[in-house]
C-alpha cells in the first residue's frame, strides 16, 4: 500500500526554503551595502559612546533625525521576520523566539561593525548596533506572532472530506436482501 504525503509538509518545506533564500539574499545585500569601500574626502571618528550619535541626529532636526534613525532601524529589520521563517517552528514561545532572533541579529550587527573597521570610508558606530537590534525586535513583534497564529490556525483546520468519484455515488439495489 502506498502512502500519500499531506500537502502541509511540502508547504512547510517550501516555506522554510523561501525563508532561507530570502534571508541569504538580504544578508548579501546588507553585506554589500555596509562593507563596500566609500570614496570620501574625510571620515569622522568612530562613535563608541552609546547614544551620542542618536543625540546628534536629534539635534539636526526632526526630519533629518527621522531619516537617519529610520535607516538604522530598517537595515536589519527584515531579519526579525526572516530568521523565524527560516527556522520554521510554528509552536514556539513568543519570548523565546524574540530572544533568539534579537540575539542572532545583535551578533550579525556586531560582526558588521567589527568588519567595518577595515573598510575604507566606513565608520564604526555603536548606535547603529542598537538601532539595528531594535529594528529587528520591532519587526519581530509586529509580524511574527500574527504570522505564526495564522499558520497554527491553518494547520489545525480539519481536513476537507474526500470528494466523491466522478461517476457519482455507488448505487444501491433495494430488491436484494440478506441471505437466509
Amino acid at each position: 500500500m502506498q502512502r500519500h504525503r499531506s500537502g502541509g509538509h511540502r508547504a512547510a518545506v517550501r516555506f522554510r526554503a523561501a525563508g532561507f533564500i530570502l534571508l541569504a539574499a538580504h544578508l548579501l545585500f546588507v553585506g554589500w551595502f555596509t562593507l563596500r569601500p566609500l570614496d570620501v574626502p574625510w571620515v569622522s571618528a568612530a562613535n563608541l559612546h552609546p547614544f551620542a550619535g542618536i543625540r546628534s541626529d536629534l539635534a539636526l532636526g526632526w526630519r533629518e533625525a527621522t531619516l537617519r534613525i529610520g535607516e538604522g532601524l530598517a537595515l536589519l529589520a527584515p531579519l526579525g521576520v526572516l530568521l523565524p521563517v527560516a527556522d520554521g517552528r510554528v509552536y514556539v514561545s513568543l519570548w523565546g523566539s524574540l530572544l533568539r532572533t534579537v540575539a542572532v541579529a545583535a551578533l550579525i550587527s556586531l560582526g558588521i561593525e567589527l568588519l567595518q573597521t577595515g573598510v575604507p570610508g566606513q565608520v564604526v558606530d555603536i548606535d547603529s548596533l542598537f538601532l539595528n537590534t531594535a529594528g529587528v525586535a520591532l519587526a519581530h513583534l509586529l509580524v511574527v506572532p500574527a504570522l505564526r497564529s495564522r499558520l497554527r490556525h491553518r494547520a489545525e483546520r480539519p481536513p476537507l472530506p474526500p470528494k466523491e468519484p466522478a461517476q457519482g455515488p455507488t448505487p444501491t439495489i433495494s430488491r436484494v436482501g440478506i441471505a437466509p
